[in-house]
């Protein structure tokens, strides 16, 4: 059975990311795994000395900063084990029961690449390991894995609070209908208030392809509401979002419509620093 998996760091957004990962968990029936990767960067398992030999007096400096390197790893995985057992008793008492725990060595995108096959959602937080209240940093590698991975990808705030409605962000494409049939097919919307909106010219041919998306979102059982705004795509869908005050945004990552070019183009990073509620991007 494929897997909600939820990526535990030593981020602000940790116990949001257990409280999605639980909601979501419970909302499509489906196991839970609790995942920590240890960055190889940041903590090499051993160091490359190569290169440094005839340094004389000074080599066994170097081996006691290696030493001292694979002891931070150490440390920092046991860390880990901690958390990981830490947010496994939070999403059991908030009952999952189905809960594993798995932990890494090395980079964030490959460790989830290699278990992609087997993930049927990746919930992971918004916000680094170096944000602040002052200063809120967007995760450095958010980016590389929403362009690597392609499975749906929930990507929450800081404090959780369950959805009580969602926004599509719609552009008429096949492939962003298509995206929209796998969401009837999933439980994680059904019986949520479903928003439909269209950034563009109000024209006879969008409101057709809105009726499309209505006609694919049907199987869910829900109230579907359809939306034509016109100006730029990130002011509008933020403005539609409070205006409607809707707590969760789909956005599907396919083809090169402009809702394409928003996802990956130069307002992605503003868009996620500045957001408050979860979204969810569909690969």
């Amino acid at each position: 059975m494929k897997q909600v998996v939820g990526c535990i760091d030593g981020s602000r957004a940790a116990t949001a990311v257990c409280d999605y990962g639980a909601w979501a968990s419970q909302r499509l029936e489906a196991p839970l795994t609790l995942f920590h990767v240890l960055d190889q960067e940041r903590y090499p398992a051993e160091t490359d000395l190569a290169g440094s030999i005839g340094l004389g007096s000074r080599e066994h400096l170097l081996q006691e900063l290696a030493e001292l390197d694979q002891r931070r790893s150490r440390v920092a995985m046991e860390q880990g084990r901690h958390m990981l057992e830490a947010a496994e008793v939070r999403v059991r008492e908030q009952g999952v029961e189905d809960v594993h725990l798995r932990q890494r060595h090395g980079d964030l995108a490959d460790s989830l690449l290699a278990i992609e096959e087997t993930t049927r959602l990746l919930v992971m937080g918004l916000h680094g390991e170096s944000s602040s209240d002052r200063d809120i940093h967007v995760g450095s590698q958010l980016e590389t894995v929403i362009r690597s991975v392609h499975r749906p990808i929930m990507l929450v705030p800081d404090a959780f609070a369950p959805p009580r409605s969602a926004l599509f962000a719609f552009d008429g494409s096949p492939t962003t209908l298509k995206a929209l049939e796998m969401l009837a097919q999933s439980p994680i919307l059904r019986g949520l208030p479903v928003h439909v909106v269209m950034v563009g010219a109000d024209t006879a041919d969008r409101w057709e392809q809105l009726r499309q998306a209505e006609q694919a979102l049907s199987a869910l059982g829900s109230d579907i509401h359809l939306a034509i705004r016109a100006g730029d795509v990130e002011k509008e869908l933020h403005r539609y979002q409070r205006e409607q005050d809707i707590d969760l945004l789909i956005m599907g990552a396919y083809g090169h419509s402009r809702i394409r070019q928003f996802l990956v183009g130069s307002t992605t990073t503003h868009m996620l620093k500045t957001s408050t509620t979860p979204l969810i991007i569909l690969r």
